[in-house]
């Protein structure tokens, strides 16, 4: 057979993908005050962003949001488009994790789905408007997610997929930092990273994490301008240190 070159070359002889879309997980954690007369921390959940598709295929099924890649754009820049066209979020940063090319995966044809994640802050999802190829735009429980519902195409999977980058990334990284304010207690930090991570059992989290060394150039010690030490009682009865994220992302997780 003869090599190909610039002049043989025809895509003709080729068959290619009848689509190339993008899939999105977007996570988030939710926050709500407890009614309680006791000083406690928030109920915390993480919640991932689904629409309901309004047409074929999966009419009426939860799922990703999603679409179609054009000519004139990269997969990535797919991603920002679709999400906006069908929940109304925008300028959120993605990260790219997995392709999905299982036969049959679509019954639209031979279609390559590229997924991206992200873990944001509530307020970057401002309100939720469905639009484009979906008909309503919420935010559900992981657990819910995975549990009872009937998700569109191999988006159960892909999901699952994304769940465990996003508990690799709390882990490996400051992200618990977009979720808490500039000053916050071990107490609330610990939150923050069960409510992604629930296996995550560090018996000796708050020890670990006073010893200077185990949190040296990540965690540092809020002072008062008079160089005390600075503490909060606003989720306990007993005031406790006061802590903020230095800027440096570790090279090692960060709680084990």
């Amino acid at each position: 057979m003869a090599e190909e070159n610039e002049k043989t070359y025809s895509a003709a002889k080729y068959r290619t993908p009848d689509g190339a879309p993008a899939d999105i997980v977007i996570f988030t954690i939710t926050s709500e005050q407890r009614p309680s007369m006791t000083k406690s921390l928030p109920k915390r959940e993480l919640k991932v962003l689904l629409i309901k598709r309004k047409v074929w295929p999966h009419a009426g099924m939860w799922a990703l949001p999603g679409g179609f890649s054009r000519e004139t754009e990269s997969v990535y820049e797919t991603a920002r488009r679709e999400l906006q066209e069908e929940t109304g979020v925008k300028d959120v940063h993605m990260e790219y994790f997995n392709v999905y090319s299982r036969p049959g995966r679509d019954p639209r044809g031979w279609m390559i789905s590229h997924a991206f994640f992200a873990l944001v802050n509530e307020e970057a999802l401002g309100k939720l408007e469905a639009a484009d190829d979906a008909e309503e735009a919420g935010l559900f429980s992981v657990e819910e997610a995975l549990g009872g519902m009937e998700l569109a195409f191999d988006h159960r999977e892909i999901l699952q997929d994304a769940l465990a980058r996003v508990k690799e990334k709390m882990l490996v990284t400051p992200i618990a930092g977009e979720f808490l304010p500039g000053e916050f207690t071990l107490g609330e930090l610990y939150q923050v990273i069960r409510t992604v991570v629930p296996d995550f059992e560090e018996a000796n989290f708050i020890r670990k994490m006073k010893q200077t060394q185990s949190r040296s150039g990540v965690l540092e010690e809020v002072r008062t301008e008079q160089g005390a030490l600075k503490k909060s009682n606003r989720y306990s009865q007993r005031a406790a240190q006061l802590y903020r994220f230095s800027g440096d992302v570790p090279r090692l997780s960060l709680y084990s």
